[in-house]
Parts: structure tokens; sequence; C-alpha cells
């Protein structure tokens, strides 16, 4: 997409005016004195590295550790706005679960050829050792990451469903930390909806999800693969948040198919364990041998009832690109409701038609691998080089199963402090969904994430994207 496409821009109103949700943040934006923002986008700076929260590039020999960038000016939306976001997340989130329960259980959208089957059992994230057996409470996804787009000021669409270990939710916390110490005025001036209660809400979630056998107050804990994991700063805090110990998986152990956790007080039992290890890791007797990250025994216990994994093991084949293409349908198939978010509207390179239509119009959408994430293995069209759009022809014509398209959107744009001042830059969403056994809770807002360089659509941050506090206007 060239730069100058008009995208919808969050805060200014064509032809003149702001829209009313951003009339106070934009009167003030006119009034700082010239080089505030500046000061305080340095100043967030230096706190975030005192903070210590960073994230690791995997392949980046140069740098190990990054600071994402920080913007200063907040997004903003209505409670209107997030009132249908909330109940399209809530339905989306719903029909997923409904999903993960059928495929490894009576695969009714199978047999009725909703979904092909075979998206299904070759799926590599689809793990045959869930088949029939029942999770605790019927939920397999407790957390997700749903990544929303906006392209005028009525239609969202969800660009990405993240089922398995969605991350990204300290930032949103800290976001908001940073903005309350920097700029209390503005705080004074708008009425924002909290979203300080995540990690009570993330507590409650994983507590209510335990197995029936565990006591009043379960044990829960969180296990990381370790400190070299990218997103191990969001594991040391969401445990130190939570009030529950942070473990890997040296610290646990399983015994009559129970599992402990080695403490100074001898072994405890653990009810509920918030995994932030993926499904080949968990245990070395069922999954990989060669893994020293899980726990051997760990699934046996699962399987039996006494723990409870959060999210749970084979999730990832819900959140698959090409079986995102089928959400529509999911979601009308489980729950007999139209979907409230939409779909960017994809093409199926699988199917013949589909792949046709892609390869005649590579320049003008974007390809994305079905299992690719990070922003990584995918051609944008508009911006790409004939060079570039070859080598995806050929990468399509040879493997089209493993690749979908979808045409490029002029993701919407929200002001944003760079060099040459306050300017729009395009962004996206990701809230965070908790579904537990009594209700599911969303905190109002999310990640928003923001591409800093001008005209670009990458906003992740492993690709130079930095992120902004996202303001819920509770009136």
């Amino acid at each position: 997409m060239p730069d100058d496409v008009a995208a919808f821009d969050e805060m200014n109103i064509a032809g003149g005016g702001v829209r009313p949700a951003y009339e106070t943040l934009a009167h003030w934006l006119k009034s700082v004195p010239e080089g505030l923002l500046e000061t305080r986008a340095r100043e967030a700076e230096a706190l975030f590295r005192r903070i210590g929260i960073t994230f690791a590039v995997y392949g980046d020999a140069e740098s190990t550790e990054r600071l994402i960038p920080f913007d200063v000016v907040p997004r903003v939306l209505t409670y209107a706005e997030w009132a249908t976001l909330s109940g399209g997340l809530t339905q989306r989130v719903k029909a997923i679960n409904a999903f993960l329960n059928d495929v490894y259980g009576r695969r009714e959208i199978l047999r009725a050829g909703i979904v092909p089957e075979d998206l299904v059992y070759r799926n590599p994230a689809f793990r045959p050792e869930m088949n029939q057996q029942p999770v605790p409470h019927g939920i397999y996804v407790m957390i997700a990451g749903i990544d929303i787009v906006r392209v005028d000021g009525d239609t969202f669409y969800v660009l990405e469903d993240n089922a398995r270990t969605p991350s990204g939710v300290s930032y949103m916390l800290e976001n908001r930390e940073v903005m309350f110490r920097l700029f209390p005025e503005l705080f004074a001036q708008h009425r924002v909806a909290p979203v300080e209660n995540y990690t009570d809400d993330l507590l409650a979630t994983l507590k209510s999800v335990a197995p029936i056998s565990a006591s009043a107050d379960p044990t829960c804990v969180l296990l990381t693969p370790g400190q070299f994991n990218s997103a191990y700063y969001e594991h040391t805090f969401l445990a130190d948040k939570l009030g529950v110990e942070l473990v890997e998986g040296r610290d646990l152990f399983v015994k009559g198919d129970i599992v402990y956790m080695r403490t100074t007080q001898g072994p405890k039992r653990v009810d509920v364990i918030y995994r932030r290890l993926d499904d080949e890791f968990l245990d070395p007797l069922t999954f990989r041998p060669d893994s020293a990250l899980g726990v051997p025994g760990l699934i046996s216990a699962y399987h039996h009832g006494n723990v409870t994994l959060a999210n749970a093991v084979g999730t990832g084949v819900a959140d698959d690109k090409a079986v995102y293409s089928y959400m529509p349908e999911i979601v009308k198939f489980y729950l007999g409701e139209e979907p409230i978010l939409k779909n960017v509207p994809t093409f199926r390179c699988r199917e013949a038609d589909g792949l046709g239509y892609v390869l005649d119009n590579l320049k003008d959408l974007v390809v994305k691998e079905v299992h690719g994430s990070g922003g990584y293995g995918m051609l944008i069209g508009p911006k790409a080089t004939s060079a570039e759009i070859e080598i995806f022809r050929q990468k399509l014509k040879k493997d089209p199963e493993n690749f979908i398209a979808q045409p490029t959107l002029a993701l919407s744009t929200c002001p944003t402090l760079v060099e040459e001042g306050v300017a729009p830059r395009h962004v996206d969403l990701r809230p965070f969904v908790l579904t537990g056994r009594d209700k599911v809770r969303i905190v109002p807002g999310g990640l928003t994430r923001v591409a800093l360089k001008q005209g670009s659509l990458v906003v992740n941050s492993s690709q130079g994207g930095g992120t902004k506090d996202t303001w819920v206007l509770d009136c």
C-alpha cells in the first residue's frame, strides 16, 4: 500500500474537526509546551530501562535484549466502541473453546464438513494425545489474545486469534503505570477505565479452573522455560503480580499422578499451572524426549484430572491462520449466531480458485504462512519488489496449503510522537480475554501496537514496532 493512501484517522475527522473521544486530548496536545512530549518520552524510556522491561529477539546476534519503543500519546476508544468489541471477543473465544472441545471429542464440525478434516488432523499443533481426553471444566483457552484492526469508524476486523500462550499483557499494564506517572493531569481530565485489575482477574480465572479435587484455595504456579525465553520478563512480572511461584520444570515433579512443587518446607501439591511453555516441551515422556524444560509425568497427571494446564494442550489447532478463515462458520455452527466481529476477507491458497486469484493479484495482497507469526514469512504485495513477489509466487506454487492471502487493509492511524512531531501512525490492538469456570473477564483496552515508520503496516515489536497505552473512556 503506498504511503499516501488515506487510512481512517482515529482522532481527526476527514475535512476538519476532531472526533469527540479525542477532543480533550487534542486540545491538550495543542497546549503542551514545545519539547515537553520529547522530555516525557525520554523519561518514559528511562523508567522502562529501570524497570527492566525488555524482550529478546531470536536470531539477533547484535542485541539479545531490546526495549520496545513506547509512545506517550494514548489511543482512545469510547465505551460504546469497547462494548461492541467486548461482546465480539467473548463470542469469539466461546466459539474457539467449543471448537476445541469438539475436534478432540465428537468432531461434529468435521463430520458436517464445515471445516476440512485434514486442516485439523494434519495441523502440526493438533495433539492426538488429547483425543477423547476431557479438560477441566471443558475450558481449553483460559487466556486468549485476539488481534484487532480497525478500518473505519464502525468496522473492526479480527486479524488473528492467539490461543496458545499470548504475550504482551505486561506491556499493557506497565504502559498504564508509566502514563500515570508522567501525565497525571491527563488522567484528571479523562475518565479512563482501569486495567490494573487484570492480574486479580487472571488469578481468579486460574483458580476457577482448578481440578474439582483441589482445595478451596488452589495452588497456582507459572511455568517458564527460563531466562532465555523472549518473554521471560513477562513471566517474572506476572508471577510477582499474581503472588504465585515462578517455576521451571526442575522445580516440579510428579508422584502418583499428582504434581508437586519443591519448596524449602517440602513438597507442595500444585493444582493449576499457567504454563508459558509450548506443548512439545511440557513432558518428555509424552512429547519431545530431549526436552529438559518440562516435567516427566505431567501429562499423565493432567489426564487423570489432578492438575489444570492453562492453556490446555493442543489449543494451537484453533489459531492456525487457515482455521482462522473458517471462524465465521465456526461461530455460527456452535453458537447459532452471526459473528459480531468480522474476519478479514481471506483467500485459501489450498483451494484452486483461491490460489489462482492470489497468483494473479500478488501485488495487491498480503500473503501469510499458515503457521507464521511475528510478522515473519509474509509478503506485503504493494510494498514488495518484483523479485520478492516472484519468490513468493514460486513458494505458493510449491506449497499452496502453507499460505493464505488477504487484501491489504488500510489500518487505522493514531497520533504518535515521532521525530518530526506528532503524526498519524498505523495501529492494531490486542485485548486479552480470560475465560474461567464462572465467567469471562476482559479488562477494557488491551495492548495497542504501533508501526513507528511512516506508512508501515508492520506493528510487531520484533520488527521495530512500538506500543502505546489504550484508553477506554468510562462514560
